[in-house]
């Protein structure tokens, strides 16, 4: 043990004596620092956690490389390590003296470095400190093996730094710690898995803006912990004492050998694609965690509220303060000012009843539809047209919860998913034709997957348990008795009944498929949650409503697919003209409507469609009154059907609402905060106020002056980042 503490304390003050040690460990990181919190302005937020993320490993290449692989080499080719050798003393005690002397070194930084951008740029004392630090000794210890290994292997000084620098540049500009991973494409993300300093960049990542645990970072862990030991062992092996002793070119096949443990990560993270996935979430929610401060702006709270010259100032991806007056300048609160005078901000708009998957228009190839694909596209679209979250009603189940989970994760951007799953229906009810006449391919994917038929009030009950276990967001049940040339089997309400209880019981929300006035009373006396459509052919009674005002049942009246059906059926294809259609809807699926509306398949369909009776005049009739009754409106559009196209139709809604004599303020809350309560997401969607997400939209002019300013769009911000929405549609 003397012998270790006597070794230590000399290398430590032999590196303390040299300039390179000097540059790599304390000048060149800070350099590094300054510059990166400068160029990512660190006072603006989460920034300063990129910054210190980057040099942290910066250093760490710098010390394990430099300061071991070169000083290693340096130290025999200078015969210093000669004179230990007639002690005598074996390698072990000098390689774990060059370990923590690494160590010793460069700790120091790394606390200056955290002081500094505590105390300067604002940056929190991470309340896992010991973790982070504990992290970044494994990985310098970790990089100190591949430098000593190189030092072992090559035969002068020549050869050390050519090697060292390939390595390095290698690290440093693949891994993250001077350009962000999340830029690259999938191909390049993916060679950056089998390069070490990537997990220790991703690692340290989540480790500050995650608060995550060694545990939860096992396999980088692991991985650093196994190339720190083997490059230990090896070295030990390969050591040599004088300069005359020569390696053969082959032995350098030993840095390989270290770095086993990363290449099999690397193997297995293409596979599971964990790690880069991880990588597009941090790199996301680092854009999130700027500050920024909107000034000058029309402010609708979504709550009924309006403050008619405003600020709002979002941080770490949250509202952190709203201003109705004397709006700070953005320098006093270390935000980037968005100047906002003329424009109106309100809360993301939200579409309580869509079908993904459904395109909206007509498909000519439904062999080659991808229907994992159309749903995250759609999701992209309604995030472009500044919703921020959608509500689907009926849909694949598995394909559904795959791509909420990869869309709500933040690995791809798209407005936020709620399904409520497959739908209830009769045997021969309403949706079960529409499926069964699909083509085969895709009716195969569709079939058990969207629809369910309880026999009876015990089978609606444990139907509605597992899907509660499979993770859905609410239920869906349909009514319809169909009208007209459309026929539909009628649920029992006996089952629709069972079905409710089952949901109130799993903590679900029932939202019921109504048609006519006899669906509507079966859906209250259900305990439905929400009625969708009501009735675009019979009047609704005011007791009714007044009923639902009572129950607090919420009212969908989804007056666009009951204007774009018809539409269809008559060949009017006037909805595919509005500016946001042309900028989310795919452009095949334009062409191919517009080509395939007169077509004799189409015909068929548009015929039955015509059937379907709709009297504008009682639809709006119905709304008006629900609103006067006090019946909590939100607000659907019933994307997927022929002409709603997913992404802008919901800002058409609220225009026909309007045409309904429904106040544009009573509008844009149901589209909002109405519809969040009813999501149970009110805590944090659907309203402008302090703590909520910073998900909102800003369009030019006023919306309460002109319902139809909603679809000019200025900017929409997600969860505090500002999007180019622009890049929305090419994520692949």
């Amino acid at each position: 043990m003397k012998t270790y503490l006597a070794l230590i304390l000399n290398d430590i003050r032999l590196a303390f004596r040299q300039r390179v040690v000097i540059f790599f460990n304390y000048l060149m990181p800070m350099g590094f620092f300054l510059i990166f919190a400068t160029a990512f302005h660190a006072e603006q937020g989460g920034a300063i956690l990129q910054t210190v993320t980057m040099v942290s490993v910066i250093g760490i290449l710098g010390n394990g490389l430099f300061g071991a692989g070169m000083r290693a080499v340096q130290e025999r080719e200078t015969n210093i390590l000669r004179r230990y050798k007639v002690a005598p003393i074996s390698p072990m005690p000098l390689l774990v003296a060059s370990t923590i002397t690494g160590l010793v070194v460069y700790m120091p930084y790394v606390a200056f470095m955290f002081t500094l951008a505590h105390f300067k740029y604002g940056m929190a004392v991470p309340p896992n400190l010991a973790t982070v630090f504990c992290f970044i000794m494994l990985g310098l210890v970790a990089v100190r093996s591949i430098g000593l290994i190189i030092a072992s292997t090559v035969n002068s000084m020549q050869e050390s730094a050519i090697i060292v620098q390939i390595v390095y540049m290698s690290m440093l500009f693949l891994s993250g710690s001077t350009f962000p991973t999340s830029m690259f494409p999938d191909w390049l993300l993916t060679v950056t898995q089998f390069i070490p300093a990537t997990h220790i960049v991703t690692g340290l990542q989540g480790i500050l803006m995650r608060q995550e645990t060694l545990a939860a970072n096992w396999q980088s862990v692991l991985a650093l912990a196994l190339t720190a030991s083997i490059g230990l062992l090896l070295c030990v092996k390969l050591f040599r004492w004088e300069k005359e002793e020569k390696m053969k070119p082959a032995a350098k096949l030993w840095i390989l050998a270290v770095l086993v443990p990363f290449v099999a990560l690397g193997a297995w993270q293409t596979k599971t694609r964990e790690n880069m996935t991880k990588t597009k979430i941090l790199g996301r929610e680092m854009q999130r965690s700027r500050t920024v401060l909107i000034r000058n702006a029309r402010i609708i709270t979504g709550s009924g509220r309006l403050i008619e010259n405003g600020g709002i100032l979002l941080k770490a991806g949250k509202i952190e303060a709203i201003y109705e007056s004397n709006t700070p300048e953005p320098d006093a609160v270390h935000a980037v000012g968005v100047e906002a005078a003329g424009k109106t901000v309100m809360p993301g708009l939200i579409d309580m009843h869509v079908h993904l998957g459904g395109s909206g228009g007509l498909m000519t190839d439904m062999k080659d539809y991808d229907v994992e694909k159309a749903m995250q596209r759609e999701l992209a679209a309604y995030l472009y047209s500044g919703v921020t979250a959608v509500r689907s009603l009926g849909d694949l189940l598995d394909m559904a919860l795959k791509v909420r989970h990869t869309v709500n994760s933040s690995e791809r951007l798209g407005a936020e998913l709620f399904t409520d799953g497959p739908l209830f229906t009769a045997e021969g009810g309403h949706g079960t034709e529409y499926f069964r006449a699909l083509p085969a391919p895709v009716r195969k994917q569709m079939d058990a997957q969207m629809v369910r038929i309880p026999k009876s009030a015990a089978d609606a009950k444990a139907m509605v348990d597992a899907l509660k276990v499979a993770g859905v967001d609410g239920i869906k049940a349909v009514m319809e008795s169909g009208a007209g040339g459309n026929h539909y089997d009628r649920m029992d309400p006996a089952i629709l009944a069972a079905i409710g209880a089952a949901a109130k019981a799993n903590g679900l929300r029932l939202a019921v498929h109504t048609g006519d006035v006899r669906d509507v009373e079966d859906a209250i006396a259900a305990g439905a949650s929400s009625i969708e459509h009501g009735s675009f052919r019979q009047r609704i009674p005011d007791a009714d409503f007044a009923l639902m005002a009572k129950n607090g049942i919420v009212y969908d009246p989804t007056l666009s697919v009951g204007e774009a059906l018809p539409q269809f059926a008559a060949g009017n294809l006037e909805l595919l003209g509005r500016s946001l259609v042309q900028q989310t809807a795919p452009p095949k699926l334009l062409a191919a409507t517009t080509k395939g509306i007169n077509a004799p398949e189409t015909l068929q369909s548009r015929k039955r469609l015509g059937e379907f009776p709709v009297d504008w005049a009682i639809a709006k009739d119905n709304l008006l009154r629900a609103y006067k009754a006090g019946v909590t409106l939100v607000a659907g559009t019933d994307a997927g059907n022929m002409l709603v196209f997913h992404g802008p139709t919901v800002q058409h809604e609220l225009q026909l609402w309007a045409e309904a004599g429904i106040p544009p303020l009573v509008a844009i809350q149901a589209a909002t905060w109405n519809s969040a309560k009813l999501l149970g997401a009110e805590g944090r969607l659907g309203s402008i106020e302090v703590g909520r997400e910073a998900s909102l939209l800003v369009v030019d002019g006023n919306p309460l002056a002109d319902i139809h300013a909603l679809e000019a769009i200025s900017f929409v911000v997600f969860k505090g980042e500002r999007l180019v929405r622009s890049e929305l549609f090419d994520q692949d």
